[in-house]
């Protein structure tokens, strides 16, 4: 009888291990890269730099030449012409490109019978200036008047034969001053002035007779 009872024990231990849950096993996490976690939270704190209050508040002024007494593609009135006051209409600009040291302003007639005639050459005009009042002169301005077509170191207003002329008045802003005399004519500012232009802009007029 003892042994049949112990047989009887022993085969009930043994179905209680059988029935018993099976060991839970232990899945290991991934080593983590903590040079790429460093990186991405460094990327994710990084934001685009911010403008101070004044240049968030401060537009870009346009290089742009404009005037007062006329507005571009109109018509010049009469006082600037031969048939008037013959004297310079004023003109304003905005700011120029970085690094400009001088401006050269040319106005010319492509219209005229014998090719383009040239009414005004002012070169070496300092960078800081932004207008040029009425009735400028060499007399009045830190600057350069070249010839004109007239052989004439000032300015000459619209003086068509006859009919509509077209007159562009052309501003550049140059890197530099240019190493010319009184003597020069459009051409040879045009020439001196090769390769040293940052940005130009003009006003053009239209003047009838």
């Amino acid at each position: 009888m003892r042994k049949h009872a112990m047989l009887i024990v022993s085969l009930g231990i043994l179905l209680l291990g059988a029935c018993a849950a099976p060991a839970t096993e232990v899945v290991e996490e991934p080593p983590v890269d903590e040079a790429r976690v460093d990186v991405t939270e460094e990327s994710a704190q990084t934001t685009a730099p911010t403008k101070t209050p004044s240049e968030a508040m401060e537009p870009a002024t346009p290089f742009e030449l404009t005037s007062t007494s006329f507005v571009g593609g109109e018509p010049i009135p009469l006082k600037y012409s031969c048939d008037g006051e013959d004297v310079s209409p004023p003109l304003t600009w905005g700011k120029p490109p970085e690094g400009s040291q001088s401006f050269a302003l040319i106005m010319d007639d492509p219209d005229a019978p014998g090719g383009t005639w040239d009414h005004w050459i002012v070169f070496n005009i300092p960078a800081e200036v932004r207008e040029l009042p009425e009735a400028i002169s060499a007399g009045n301005i830190n600057a350069t008047f070249g010839k004109n077509s007239w052989g004439r170191n000032d300015y000459g207003g619209p003086c068509p034969p006859s009919g509509t002329h077209r007159y562009f008045f052309k501003l550049y802003a140059l890197n530099t001053t240019l190493s010319l005399s009184e003597n020069a004519n459009k051409g040879q500012v045009l020439a001196a002035m090769e390769g040293l232009v940052l940005a130009e802009t003009e006003l053009p007029g239209t003047f009838s007779r």
